[in-house]
């Protein structure tokens, strides 16, 4: 019962402090012996934001455009600061 509670909490971005008050326990405790609920929380959160981005960046307007530039950013490496390619003859 409290591995899904802590799972689902860390899956909703509560905060660690947070959850270490609804069990009663050391934030030391909750991540030495719930460390797995912890990252499969935070995985599971994370593949949500990524899927709801990719919606956004396959619509049309300014918001696609923003959350394509961001993946692409984030994701590829992208950067409006890397140096632009040169082509050698």
């Amino acid at each position: 019962m409290q591995r899904r509670l802590v799972q689902a909490l860390a899956g909703q971005a509560v905060p660690q402090p947070e959850i270490c008050r609804v069990l009663d326990i050391s934030a030391k405790t909750l991540r030495r012996y719930y460390r797995r609920e912890l990252d499969v929380g935070a995985a599971k959160l994370e593949a949500a934001l990524v899927l709801h981005l990719y919606r956004l960046a396959s619509g049309n307007g300014p918001v696609a455009l923003k959350a394509l530039v961001f993946l692409l950013r984030s994701r590829f490496g992208w950067s409006k600061f890397a140096p632009v390619a040169v082509a050698r003859d």
